[in-house]
């Protein structure tokens, strides 16, 4: 049998009023009494491929979860169902991005695990000094108490319409931890700071910012002809001071997701980055 202590942790954090946050891993699944499943199995291993779990311990604390993100819970815990910030903060939140009206709250002293993925997520620590984070739509996932989490709409019609990020994203404020889903592992992630200045990026592979950095979409080139000769279409521009998370080999797993992705990568470099709704080339 697997001693719960015997999973591995590959990420932590701790919240000001105690609570950790973890990200947990299997070392390796071998209980496949199917010779399909254990083929596929075998190869997920080889590549590395592990199954994951959010695990939060709460010490008289609560933690906030989205719908159907609940696995197991150990403990002395209560669980109950909350607009997350009032009746008008559950309607604004189901009108204007789609999400749901009720969030599930879970109080109390143990330990609470999340539902298991091969994917991967961001533990991002968010303090009132520091300010919050916008991030795109489906990419919260948890988040310890003192944080406000809210819908904000794109400040630049160009971001609305070309950015390939919707009327709204996701505002995450407060003071706590968030548990975010990330299309990527945490190495692969890049933290760039900026302190006045800009990044540009073709694409829309950059997963979260800070909320004093503004965003808008731009022309790659200043007029529609050289726009055009370039190929590169629109570009999602940040500008400010604060920090920008991307993620540059999201394109990359999208592609072999594909038949034709290992032959596509194998040809001459061009843009491999997600794309935004607007543009028109070919991937």
């Amino acid at each position: 049998m697997l001693d719960p202590e015997a999973l591995q942790v590959i990420d932590r954090v701790e919240a000001e009023d105690g609570t950790v946050v973890e990200v947990v891993q299997y070392p390796e699944l071998k209980g496949s009494a199917d010779v399909r499943t254990a083929e596929i199995l075998f190869f997920a291993n080889q590549s590395g491929m592990r199954l994951k779990m959010v695990r939060i311990r709460l010490n008289g604390s609560s933690v906030r979860v989205e719908p159907g993100a609940l696995y197991f819970m150990k403990g002395n815990l209560t669980m109950k169902a909350s607009t997350g910030g009032g009746l008008l903060k559950g309607l604004a939140r189901k009108m204007v991005s789609g999400e749901t009206f009720f969030v599930n709250e879970i109080h109390g002293r143990g330990e609470v695990y999340l539902e298991p993925t091969f994917g991967h997520f961001l533990l991002h620590h968010i303090s009132k000094k520091e300010g919050g984070v916008i991030v795109d739509q489906g990419l919260f996932f948890a988040g310890t108490a003192g944080l406000d989490i809210s819908a904000v709409a794109q400040k630049h019609l160009s971001s609305a319409l070309f950015g390939g990020e919707g009327l709204f994203q996701t505002r995450i404020a407060g003071s706590g931890v968030a548990v975010l889903y990330s299309p990527v592992p945490k190495e692969e992630v890049i933290r760039y700071e900026l302190a006045g200045d800009r990044l540009a990026v073709d694409g829309n592979f950059a997963l979260m910012r800070s909320e004093k950095v503004a965003f808008k979409v731009e022309k790659s080139s200043k007029s529609w002809i050289s726009t055009a000769v370039s190929e590169e279409g629109f570009l999602q521009v940040f500008e400010g001071t604060g920090s920008v998370w991307i993620a540059p080999t999201q394109g990359i797993y999208e592609k072999l997701a594909r038949s034709e992705g290992l032959r596509a990568l194998a040809g001459p470099p061009g843009s491999i980055q997600t794309q935004t709704k607007s543009s028109s080339k070919k991937r």
